[in-house]
């Protein structure tokens, strides 16, 4: 009964883009999405931890490659991190050239830090192409108040760049 009158934690759901406009706001010359199953072996995961760093714990990571009259674009990744209690869903895109492209919130579902979805902020990952400038705090800029939701995306862009550089890579892509 006493539970009754402790004060809940105040949460904010917010769900800003379904996969669909986040897939065609990242790549919107696109006319087809088709997903890909990526299975990891605990070898392949152990050597993209080594490549990406440490990591925050992660939700469901879906793919699709992006595609214009057949011609490869790049890839869509969706991801989910643990902000400071709750999953944060965003969507990234990695060009055939290994270029990062748009990073998009969907879903944010905690009470402070929401500023990830200024622009200025995911304006930072636009044409990165190498996990050593893709760093938090000296190439990603940290956001007072959503230090942890800045710092836990950062590091998941960095797992999905260090995915496609051993996975999806065309043959003779960037290094």
């Amino acid at each position: 009964m006493l539970a009754a009158f402790l004060p809940a934690p105040w949460v904010i759901a917010a769900d800003y883009l379904s996969v669909d406009e986040a897939q065609k706001a990242i790549f919107p010359q696109a006319d087809a999405f088709q997903e890909l199953v990526l299975p990891q072996s605990p070898g392949q995961i152990q050597a993209l931890l080594a490549r990406a760093g440490p990591q925050p714990p992660h939700g469901v990571i879906r793919i699709w490659s992006a595609t214009r009259g057949g011609v490869l674009l790049g890839h869509v990744f969706l991801d989910e991190v643990i902000g400071r209690q709750s999953l944060i869903t965003y969507a990234v895109g990695i060009d055939t050239q290994g270029a990062l492209r748009s990073l998009e919130i969907l879903a944010y579902r905690e009470s402070h830090g929401g500023e990830i979805r200024n622009a200025a902020w995911r304006g930072q990952f636009d044409h990165r192409d190498a996990l050593e400038r893709l760093r938090f705090r000296t190439d990603i800029k940290n956001i007072s108040g959503a230090t942890l939701s800045s710092e836990h995306v950062t590091q998941g862009v960095r797992w999905l760049l260090a995915l496609w550089q051993s996975s999806l890579r065309p043959a003779g892509g960037a290094g």
